[in-house]
């Protein structure tokens, strides 16, 4: 599990830095029982994000790091925190979330998100995309998608509101992936007004 934890700390942090530089064989997923899962999400927690002002339900009280990178070239600094909660050893859940000056330009969210998800996908040439659509989460462009790495999953949603990046994403090994947790996860995400 530590090393699934640190695989997923690492892809996040990789992954946000490919998107800083970029400019803004399937198995049988197994069969839960419904039930033993709908207990499961009974237990989750709502966390409250401060940092891009967002809610959402985690499995467990997250680990949390934040940063401030310095930009010299384009004029201001970047801050992110990345906020990190496991699942019982199976799988472990992650929020990033990147704050981008004011006068970040809308327009480009589909390209910004495009970049991002190659930069994911670049990460490792082991990188197999499974799907990956553009979605609108709440008047926001957003991007879902399900990637493959050997025998892991990393699925997740990327949302550009205003001037915030936001990244919500599960790893796990494919024999304890759970639709159910990941799609409680994602849907239970909202942006404080």
């Amino acid at each position: 599990m530590k090393i699934i934890l640190r695989n997923l700390k690492r892809k996040a942090l990789a992954s946000f830095g490919s998107l800083i530089l970029l400019g803004a064989s399937l198995g049988t997923t197994p069969v839960a029982d419904h039930n033993m899962s709908q207990e499961n999400i009974n237990s989750w927690k709502t966390f409250h994000a401060t940092s891009g002002k967002c809610k959402i339900s985690l499995p467990s009280v997250p680990e949390h790091i934040s940063q401030r990178m310095r930009m010299p070239e384009e004029g201001y600094d970047l801050q992110y925190d990345v906020y990190v909660a496991s699942h019982e050893k199976q799988a472990v859940y992650m929020v990033l979330i990147a704050q981008y000056p004011p006068f970040v330009n809308e327009d480009y969210a589909e390209m910004s998100l495009e970049s991002f998800l190659n930069g994911i996908l670049s990460q490792n040439e082991n990188n197999r995309l499974l799907f990956a659509d553009l979605v609108e989460v709440n008047g926001n462009k957003a991007l879902d998608f399900f990637i493959q790495t050997n025998g892991v999953y990393f699925k997740g949603r990327a949302i550009m509101a205003k001037n915030n990046l936001y990244l919500l994403a599960m790893e796990c090994e494919v024999k304890n992936y759970q639709e159910v947790h990941f799609n409680h996860f994602v849907n239970s995400f909202q942006i404080d007004n």
